[in-house]
């Protein structure tokens, strides 16, 4: 019982925090799942969050869903979900209610400006830590290579996000793996 209630709150916070959809839940998602409630390490967090965007629909719902599924089965993916969307009706509710009347209001315009810097620098700090543990994996090497290839067919190419990453997952599939030291000293003492 105590982890389901750990997985509404945990999912709860970063639905209610996350303003501005998506980006800026997922530094939120990643602190409470693998910063403070330990579920996952941050490679098996980008992992999900690489599969995650190639599937159609809110990021937070379906990580929500995977996560929740992954550390209590059908009831945590429930509660997960569940706390994920709560805050939006709650938010929506109250906000459209009352915004409503001061949607033209100049301050209501400058509550939406001033979140934006704060979301770029959540998603900034993510993506660095995300490039650090690529290099840790690939060197940075390939790694810089990768982020330029990335952003050259997603900004300049103008090819969904989502594409992108398909085809890298497809390319580490497919990838014939490279013989470890200890194998290729197997095949020289075989020869002899």
């Amino acid at each position: 019982m105590k982890t389901l209630v750990n997985i509404f709150i945990a999912f709860f916070r970063s639905g209610m925090l996350g303003y501005g959809g998506g980006p800026s839940s997922i530094p939120l998602v990643h602190k409470e799942v693998v910063e403070t409630f330990k579920w996952m390490s941050d490679d098996e967090f980008s992992d999900v969050l690489a599969i995650g965007n190639t599937l159609p629909g809110p990021i937070n719902t379906k990580m929500a869903g995977y996560i929740g599924y992954r550390v209590a089965g059908l009831t945590g993916m429930l509660t997960a979900i569940i706390a994920s969307i709560v805050p939006t009706i709650i938010l929506m509710i109250v906000l459209l209610t009352s915004l409503s009347k001061f949607k033209d209001e100049p301050w209501v315009a400058g509550i939406t400006k001033g979140v934006i810097p704060v979301v770029a620098v959540m998603l900034a700090v993510l993506a660095w830590q995300f490039f650090q543990k690529s290099k840790e994996g690939l060197g940075w090497g390939i790694s810089i290579l990768l982020l330029v290839a990335s952003l050259s067919l997603i900004e300049f190419l103008n090819i969904h996000p989502g594409i992108v990453i398909a085809l890298l997952l497809s390319y580490a599939l497919l990838k014939p793996n490279a013989p470890t030291k200890d194998h290729g000293q197997k095949e020289r003492s075989n020869v002899q």
